[in-house]
């Protein structure tokens, strides 16, 4: 439940909001779309996540037949959730999204083996968290198994802390500029 969760009092950003384009450390182009919601973004997200590697599954998600995904999709991309893709042309390299959780949204990141350790994951979610303060999100949480130490790493430097840490995953949380520009 979102009031069990602590949320640091000090406001995080500002992320730029998408679209932003970059070039990769291999040297790709890539950029970083909101989902409007087309058949081509769906069957894309598909794709990519029926090529997701099982190793990198975590808390049981992604799903890991072509069913499963497509239902969790559904779920995912609802139009009350935010979600960012991350195109290298017309392929899907990664994905994250917002789900709102009460009044508060959980936030989930997954990155293309191929496309790993590129910065890409790290663009993909300040553009959610930019995208997000624009659409007046303000208190984000999410989950990372302890021993994930790159991605506590990342998520600290973008500015989430440890709001709890008495299971197996840690959750963290930060808090947005949303509404404040008023």
């Amino acid at each position: 439940m979102s009031t069990d969760r602590h949320y640091p009092d000090e406001i995080a950003g500002p992320f730029e909001a998408p679209p932003i384009g970059f070039e990769d450390r291999e040297g790709r182009e890539i950029e970083i779309r909101a989902y409007e919601g087309t058949d081509e973004e769906y069957e894309a997200l598909a794709s990519m996540y029926v090529a997701f590697d099982p190793s990198d599954r975590a808390q049981g998600i992604p799903p890991s037949d072509e069913k499963r995904i497509r239902e969790w999709l559904d779920n995912i991309l609802a139009e009350e959730c935010l979600n960012v893709i991350a195109w290298d042309g017309d392929q899907a390299a990664g994905h994250a999204t917002l789900v709102p959780d009460e009044d508060v949204y959980e936030l989930a990141i997954f990155v293309l083996q191929t496309y790993q350790e590129a910065g890409i994951g790290t663009r993909l979610m300040k553009a959610l968290l930019g995208y997000g303060a624009e659409s007046g999100v303000e208190l984000v949480w999410l989950t990372v198994e302890r021993w994930n130490k790159a991605a506590v790493g990342l998520y600290k430097k973008i500015g989430f802390e440890v709001s709890d840490s008495e299971s197996f995953e840690l959750e963290m949380a930060i808090r947005l500029g949303a509404g404040e520009e008023e």
